[in-house]
């Protein structure tokens, strides 16, 4: 879910009213939206450079509101979108109608597409935002707008590329080629020297935010580049773009090209960025068109910025939601969240809807569903119990376990929640079981990092790690857990199982194997299982068995078993085992399966 950090004062003013911090946070949950953090560009800074004095004493104490925005709400990642849909959303102005016009004198400007793009990205779209006028805030806005589409639906640049230049510098009609890198040489942005393609890639090799970029051209035999008229190099999508054409605030007319390898993402990024920020050209809300020329000679005009209707059924929408409003009711319901609608004449139970071109999350009558429940608030919709056949209840496993914590937590003992994937060392090597195929465990296919390699199938490592974690704290320290383990198992419809286990570690200056042996005694009291006096029995409750098993001290194992089988082992962690895991003081663990005693 994306973040857009907004500055409040700067926000208010725009908004026309000035909020708590508490009434701004319930203005957005009733907009579908979540205020995450409250902060300042001194705290941001100070937490995410460890303190620099240097860059913490130049930053700015005005407050910032962090918000998280629906990641497919590409209209509210910018402050332009959000200000305009909370207007909207309050009834203080209707939802803008978005035009593109041709320019005054009828030259539609022209972007052409060379068949020699089809080797590495076949699409671009273009259009012009005319007689715009930038503030340092707007500004800095539509940079950090650019920034967010391309971390979000363009997959950090993969499937859509941004370039806005200063139209004014530059002389159409422009061409969108693909070159040998050799062949391509310019001046990228905010440099001085003129540098070849390849020698860019070495460039921005080391770059914080544009080398993370660079493998999606590099190894191609051709790069794209756009240039105008005369030659001038616009941009290396989707890289750099040129120093020649760069956006300032004296900017007044932005071309903005946008190239891709995919052209449905491309028009909505498009689309996204025109309406947000036509809000600031001399013609509010109106946009130039462009004529996009393909390598077949097919022509195409941009920006779409389609409307379109869909029709609902009012009876539908009340049923979905749970609620009972009248066809006018949801028409104004509709209207605060942009969607301009109307009742169909001759019809008492249908609307409609007339979906803008900011709106691209709208994709299907649910989503408008959706939006009709966030109007008429959540909190406002009557609780009822669902209308089937049977009442929801808590799963007996989860209920037992619920029962066990407290009494485990009196005894002295802290829960610890570790996590389910861990390093295939963590259940083998570093218990002192060699990692063989016959080693029940579930592998992930491609894990991202080494820590996360396999589903645990013991919960005793992910203890050891917590007490290595927290050595500072004063001894003793006596940690459980009940999770489950993921263990193979061919019988089953997936090929695995969830076994719902107790795990408890205690670490002292002495590893206090009566500590956990007691611990077992009272959950084997609550569970109303006798101590076996016969161990011979396979009736008679519970009783230990002297084992052998190389993550414990040899002769200090045992197997707990219950009614004559096998539920778990208890005993003193051998002092290898406490190496591996950076622990210095003696520990005893007992772990047993909790699911034979349903």
């Amino acid at each position: 879910m994306p973040t857009v950090g907004v500055k409040r004062d700067l926000l208010f003013k725009k908004l026309g009213k000035t909020y708590t911090d508490v009434g701004f946070q319930h203005l957005c949950f009733e907009f579908g939206l979540e205020l995450d953090e409250v902060t300042t560009e001194k705290q941001i800074i100070a937490k995410e450079q460890g303190g620099d004095s240097k860059l913490t004493s130049q930053a700015s104490e005005e407050i910032l509101y962090k918000i998280d925005i629906p990641a497919n709400r590409y209209d509210l990642l910018c402050l332009e979108g959000l200000v305009q849909g909370l207007l909207v959303f309050q009834g203080h102005m209707p939802p803008p109608i978005y035009k593109a016009v041709k320019p005054a004198n009828g030259d539609v400007e022209k972007l052409i597409i060379k068949p020699e793009t089809a080797k590495i990205r076949p699409y671009a779209v273009a259009a012009i935002l005319r007689n715009i006028t930038f503030t340092q805030d707007s500004y800095n806005s539509f940079i950090d707008l650019q920034d967010k589409l391309h971390q979000n639906i363009c997959r950090k640049r993969s499937l859509v590329a941004i370039g806005t230049h200063d139209y004014d510098t530059i002389q159409g009609p422009f061409t969108y080629d693909a070159k040998p890198p050799k062949d391509i040489k310019f001046i990228p942005l905010n440099q001085e020297k003129e540098y070849t393609a390849i020698e860019l890639m070495d460039l921005y090799s080391t770059h914080a935010q544009l080398k993370q970029y660079l493998p999606i051209i590099k190894d191609s035999a051709v790069y794209p580049v756009i240039t105008d008229k005369n030659g001038v190099i616009l941009s290396l999508p989707p890289i750099i773009n040129g120093n020649h054409s760069k956006i300032t605030l004296k900017t007044k007319n932005v071309f903005i090209e946008c190239t891709a390898t995919d052209l449905t993402k491309a028009k909505i990024v498009l689309d996204t960025i025109v309406t947000m920020f036509s809000v600031y050209c001399a013609t509010k809300y109106t946009v130039e068109k462009c004529e996009v020329i393909n390598p077949n000679g097919t022509k195409a005009i941009y920006p779409t910025l389609r409307y379109r209707q869909e029709n609902i059924s009012v009876k539908k929408v009340n049923k979905k939601i749970g609620i009972d409003e009248t066809p006018e009711n949801i028409v104004k319901l509709l209207s605060k969240m942009c969607l301009t609608s109307e009742l169909i004449p001759g019809s008492k139970n249908s609307v409609k809807v007339t979906v803008p071109p900011t709106r691209q999350d709208v994709i299907h009558a649910c989503d408008i569903y959706e939006d009709v429940a966030i109007a008429f608030g959540y909190n406002n919709i009557k609780r009822t119990l669902p209308k089937t056949s049977t009442i929801g209840e808590q799963l007996p496993i989860n209920k037992l376990t619920d029962l066990l914590r407290y009494p485990i937590a009196m005894a002295g003992f802290t829960e610890a929640l570790t996590f389910t994937l861990c390093s295939k060392d963590d259940i083998s090597t570093k218990l002192g079981i060699e990692l063989i195929s016959s080693l029940p465990a579930v592998h992930i296919s491609n894990p991202k990092t080494l820590e996360f390699q396999v589903c645990r199938t013991t919960l005793l490592p992910g203890i050891l790690k917590t007490i290595a974690s927290n050595k500072k704290m004063p001894l003793p320290m006596r940690i459980f857990e009940i999770s489950d383990v993921v263990l193979k198992d061919p019988d089953t419809e997936v090929g695995a199982r969830n076994e719902r286990r107790i795990c408890a570690v205690n670490c002292n200056k002495a590893a206090g194997f009566e500590i956990v042996h007691g611990l077992l005694d009272r959950i084997m009291l609550l569970l109303e299982v006798p101590w076996a006096k016969n161990k011979d029995s396979n009736i008679n409750g519970y009783h230990l068995n002297a084992t052998s098993d190389p993550t414990y001290f040899p002769g200090r194992c045992a197997d707990v078993m219950c009614y004559g089988k096998p539920i778990g082992k208890i005993g003193v962690v051998h002092p290898d085992v406490l190496a591996q895991f950076e622990l210095t003081n003696p520990c005893s663990a007992l772990e047993i399966n909790l699911e034979p005693f349903l």
